[in-house]
């Protein structure tokens, strides 16, 4: 989690990505959970790779400790690639883990393969020259990862969430690649050392999800919350709407998050909402949206937007994406 996110700016200006919410929760705490649900096993310890002066350290280290793990935070100060950046927790790569993007979120229910030596998750796609695919023998191991194939190898697809049995064998192989200065477009990459463990023949299975869901930019992010909300909603496994919430004249149609110490005036809210803590809306209705903490929001009739942390809007857009601080009115 050591990019810039400048896909999602504004939102990403005083936040790396990984740490906006999801229905209240971090995208990178909500990935890390899931994971724990998947895999069924004790989570010993937890290791961030972000860059130094993004000063996420103590909320991090939460987000393990509220799994029991220890946290340990790696810094990747250059923009090396997946490889490099892996590398860079070199310390923290042995015995059983899990490798995983912190700006993806997934479903799924499977359990890890004991025979194998290792697990890709993926995602059956519907077109899937436009990503990075898996080819499987007879037995379906993989065999070949295949960058945007011009031609159908098959239809699965790698989400970037990786298991090893042994992460010492993924740090032999990825050194391997450092010293080699293997590198593609001036970046060292994760499925340079897969293949090579599979060379050496090492047993890669697959993980399906039923799920896949991103968080590059603000319409995919408002996208996700708003299927998030809905699998929790569905589930029951998370409580929305905070007790504390303070409603004069409104409504909120579900599924919505609302945090703590929130007041909704003349307000419809919903559905596919969320909003974080502190945030007062006057004489609103808004849907498909996300909003975080300490925010204040008057006259407004808001779809699809996106607005951050102590922000003021008081206007008659539809459609607003602003960031952390702003002012619009």
């Amino acid at each position: 989690m050591a990019g810039r996110g400048s896909r999602l700016r504004p939102h990403t200006l005083t936040v790396p990505k990984p740490l906006i919410p999801i229905v209240g929760k971090p995208i990178v705490q909500r990935l890390v959970e899931d994971i724990a649900k998947v895999v069924n096993q004790p989570i010993e310890e937890v290791a961030f790779i972000t860059k130094e002066d993004f000063g996420v350290e103590e909320q991090l280290k939460g987000i393990a400790e509220n799994l029991g793990a220890k946290a340990s935070v790696y810094y990747q100060d250059e923009a090396l690639g997946t490889g490099h950046a892996i590398m860079c927790a070199k310390d923290s790569l042995s015995g059983p883990c899990i490798i995983a993007y912190a700006d993806t979120l997934f479903k799924a229910d499977f359990e890890l393969d004991p025979e194998a030596d290792a697990v890709m998750w993926v995602k059956q796609v519907d077109k899937p020259e436009a990503y990075g695919v898996v080819k499987l023998n007879e037995k379906d191991n993989i065999i070949e990862l295949v960058e945007k194939p011009k031609e159908f190898v098959t239809d699965l697809a790698v989400i970037g969430i990786y298991y090893f049995r042994e992460g010492e064998a993924l740090k032999a192989s990825l050194q391997k690649v450092l010293d080699a200065k293997l590198m593609h477009s001036g970046e060292y990459q994760i499925n340079d050392g897969i293949k090579d463990l599979i060379a050496g023949g090492k047993v890669f299975k697959t993980g399906k999800v039923s799920e896949w869901m991103d968080c590059g930019n603000p319409a995919v992010t408002i996208e996700t919350n708003t299927r998030m909300l809905n699998f929790i909603h569905e589930e029951q496994s998370e409580h929305l709407v905070d007790n504390s919430v303070v409603l004069e004249n409104s409504e909120i149609i579900a599924p919505c998050f609302v945090g703590k110490n929130v007041k909704l005036v003349n307000t419809k809210l919903g559905p596919n909402v969320s909003i974080g803590n502190d945030c007062s809306v006057e004489d609103s209705a808004i849907s498909n949206s996300l909003i975080q903490n300490e925010t204040t929001i008057k006259n407004a009739k808001l779809v699809d937007s996106m607005i951050g942390n102590k922000a003021s809007y008081d206007g008659n857009f539809t459609k607003i994406s602003i960031g952390d601080y702003s002012k619009l009115d």
